[in-house]
């Protein structure tokens, strides 16, 4: 019977999570940022610093931090992005009048921009739809650009007040588990807190060291929008390959405007190269280490199923749950080594 309810409260919270999603967004934003700084309050607190005045200062940390980092990037950024848009129009039109024409005298395949556009009118509906499901999961975060900014002014609010209050909402938690259970809950949890809390700092700081290195590197080869190209593959990167790749994407592009060359791209591919290279064997083994062992498969499927399952909200929850569930089926696993079902006891 115990079973039955604890199944019930499962359905019945994934329901929620699922009807709730569009405005669920700033909350899991503020408890996962709540969830990272409260480490920090914490020590704080260990030098007679009050839970409130910590948070309050972890708190102004970050927003001067951000502020900072706001203020330094936005003027190169908004200059790269005119740049690039520019370099996008100027590569439609080499492509109407040099790319295109060339390739079909070579492969002797007439390619000219009437059949190319009656091809992309043919598949305009499949290319609508397409778009209409990328937008719908995009924005179902809000309703809207009022949403969006109520959104932003809600998440530092919540995760100042979730900040302050954690420990009394991890008590209260814990007031509801069986006290039979209870040791067995926090062994869980504790794992699953260490499994978590390396994955997402991991995460951060791979996202941040791999988006500079291809900064600094496509600075050195000469790419003027390399920056802005570092920023958006870093940030991509928390799923496998799909920073690397449309980095590489974005970077050849601009470099062959550029230059008016294909040569040059060949300092592209190099520079992200050499930062897989750094990836797999600096910064994942320093900055995140083998506590995670989350497989690229694991990532890129957990990524499209909370996509797919709950829109935005569930891009945000994919890779933290699957981290956890990890965490849990490792227990399961030795329980299921030991059990006598494997060990052939059973009857």
């Amino acid at each position: 019977m115990q079973r039955f309810f604890v199944l019930a409260i499962l359905i019945l919270l994934g329901w929620l999570t699922y009807r709730l999603s569009p405005i669920l967004s700033p909350f899991l934003i503020a408890g996962i940022l709540a969830y990272l700084g409260n480490p920090l309050v914490t020590r704080l607190q260990r030098h007679r610093i009050g839970r409130t005045w910590g948070t309050t200062l972890v708190f102004v940390l970050v927003i001067l931090i951000l502020a900072g980092i706001i203020m330094a990037l936005l003027p190169v950024i908004r200059h790269q992005s005119l740049l690039f848009i520019e370099y996008l129009q100027k590569y439609v039109t080499l492509l109407q009048t040099q790319i295109i024409p060339q390739l079909s005298a070579r492969i002797g395949i007439p390619l000219d921009s009437q059949s190319i556009t009656h091809y992309a009118t043919a598949n305009a509906q499949k290319l609508a739809g397409w778009l209409g499901r990328s937008l719908q999961v995009a924005l179902s975060s809000g309703s809207g650009l009022i949403s969006s900014v109520l959104s932003v002014i809600l998440v530092p609010v919540l995760g100042f007040y979730l900040l302050r209050d954690w420990p009394r909402l991890i008590a209260r938690i814990a007031a509801f588990i069986p006290p039979h259970y209870l040791p067995l809950s926090q062994r869980l949890a504790g794992d699953a807190d260490a499994m978590l809390m390396a994955f997402l700092r991991g995460q951060l700081l791979v996202m941040l060291a791999l988006g500079t290195s291809y900064a600094i590197g496509l600075s050195i080869v000469g790419l003027q929008t390399a920056i802005l190209v570092g920023l958006v593959a870093g940030l991509l990167s928390f799923v496998p390959y799909l920073g690397v790749v449309s980095g590489i994407a974005m970077a050849s592009l601009a470099m062959y405007v550029q230059t008016g060359a294909f040569l040059p791209i060949l300092w592209v591919l190099i520079v992200f190269g050499i930062g897989q290279i750094l990836e797999s064997m600096v910064f994942t083994p320093y900055l995140v280490g083998d506590r995670i062992g989350l497989h690229p498969v694991a990532v890129i499927f957990a990524v499209l199923a909370g996509g797919e399952l709950f829109g935005f909200v569930g891009l945000l929850l994919a890779l933290p749950v699957t981290a956890v569930l990890i965490a849990l089926l490792r227990h399961a696993h030795g329980w299921y080594l030991q059990s006598p079902y494997y060990l052939g006891r059973g009857s």
